[in-house]
């Protein structure tokens, strides 16, 4: 039986180590941190959360809801941290981040397949075994070169962002008020509401704000689904009430009254002593981060525990390299998990490493499979990463316009847009069901 190498310790890697780990495969995985640092990450702790706190909704028959639920009969290793380590989040799943990276330390310290390396890995021999490289968007630039060496096709990159986060004491709480979208869930969520008048003077602050400096070796190019806020607020005054700052469903309990634009702050961890403020990712120097994120009501005296930041995000060109088993065209055993593989989002990113750590671990045992079926959110992901325009490619989160479409006779007939998509939750189950019925068998 051939042993697994895993690179990268991020999200990917460690549940794809695991997956195997616990197949019965023995695995090497590789992580650079300590011995060479990113420009976001803060510690050395494998499953370290970078950006936001969230593996987004858990209301019943939603797309995040349906690709954990798929992910929990699996058995996801990491999905399994993030529920112990939950905190409030209205009808999100929200995490405790420094107990999540605990646990998810703790399993691979209690797994006696895997050896941990700390170093950085900058070749990779397609004759030397079976590889998953999980090293993320912050690939170092040796791998990435590395990696663009292997594809042939070289590699693109967008810019991801970081939410700030602030005391909870520094809160003004006279100002605020608790309230979760539309009722949904426990109000968990901590509402700072504008007026006219307030949201205009924030508004014209931010547009004048200083950015920082572009370096010369950069192109900022941000992804459409995760941009500054800066950015945001450049289409139009009105943008952010439309986005991030969207009041509706948000009524001030206190008056009854809608405000006319909200920023939501969501808790950070179990003892709800800090917060990150929900979609307020930016690329602003420091200083003006505290002068323009003050003008929030409620915040006038934060104290901010970390700024917003922008770092790189690096993925390849996957429907022109990868197969449906995430393994390469042109170098069968070498497989691709995470973000670099082409999706978007924690969850997505364990998801891909639950599954590259599963088929590199049956290829380890000479085992014939079937990959896992379109129907399924799964297979959708995956149907996309590998299948999408390659002239038009942009990595995803899982959604419903990527799962199989209900036929248009029903479509006419269902006219309920949730109906119809408790339809396609329950058909991508019963499909999953009947998958890893005989996965297990093969295990």
């Amino acid at each position: 039986m051939k042993r697994i190498k895993v690179i990268g310790g991020g999200l990917a890697g460690p549940e794809a180590a695991l997956v195997a780990a616990r197949m019965g495969v023995e695995v090497d995985l590789y992580e650079m941190r300590p011995v060479r640092s990113t420009p976001a990450h803060q510690t050395a702790d494998f499953g370290e959360l970078v950006c936001s706190n969230s593996l987004k909704s858990e209301s019943e028959n939603t797309a995040p809801w349906l690709l954990k639920q798929e992910m929990r009969r699996a058995g996801s290793a990491l999905l399994a941290c993030a529920d112990a380590s939950a905190v409030p989040a209205g009808h999100a799943l929200a995490v405790d981040r420094v107990e999540f990276s605990r646990r998810v330390n703790e399993a691979i310290e209690r797994e006696p397949r895997i050896t941990v390396h700390r170093e950085e890995v900058t070749k990779i021999e397609s004759e030397d075994g079976i590889t998953v490289i999980a090293s993320g968007p912050l690939t170092s630039s040796a791998l990435s070169d590395e990696i663009a060496r292997l594809t042939g096709s070289g590699h693109l990159a967008f810019y991801d962002s970081i939410s700030p986060i602030v005391e909870a004491d520094s809160i003004d709480m006279e100002r605020v008020y608790f309230a979760a979208r539309w009722d949904k869930g426990t109000a968990d969520y901590i509402n700072c509401p504008f007026t006219k008048e307030e949201y205009d003077a924030f508004y014209d602050a931010l547009i004048s704000a200083e950015t920082v400096q572009e370096k010369e070796w950069e192109k900022l190019c941000y992804f459409e689904g995760c941009l500054p806020i800066e950015e945001l607020a450049r289409r139009g005054r009105d943008t952010l009430r439309f986005g991030p700052m969207k009041p509706v469903g948000l009524r001030d309990p206190r008056t009854g009254k809608t405000p006319y634009a909200v920023v939501q702050l969501r808790c950070e961890n179990l003892r709800a002593d800090s917060y990150n403020l929900v979609g307020f990712q930016n690329h602003l120097k420091y200083g003006e981060q505290a002068r323009v994120l003050r003008l929030i009501p409620g915040l006038e005296n934060a104290k901010f525990l970390r700024y917003g930041q922008i770092h790189r995000n690096t993925y390849i060109h996957a429907p022109r390299i990868l197969t449906e088993r995430l393994n390469m065209r042109e170098h069968p055993g070498i497989y691709f998990a995470g973000q670099i593989s082409g999706v978007e989002g924690y969850t997505e990113s364990i998801a891909m490493g639950m599954l590259a750590g599963m088929y590199a671990a049956f290829a380890a045992q000479g085992i014939a499979f079937d990959p896992v079926p379109r129907e399924t959110a799964l297979g959708s992901l995956v149907r996309y990463i590998t299948q999408a325009d390659a002239k038009h490619f942009q990595p995803a989160n899982i959604t419903f316009d990527l799962l199989v479409p209900l036929e248009e006779e029903l479509r006419r007939k269902v006219r309920d847009k949730r109906e119809r998509h408790r339809i396609q939750c329950e058909r991508a189950l019963t499909a999953f069901d009947t998958w890893w019925k005989s996965v297990v068998c093969m295990k």
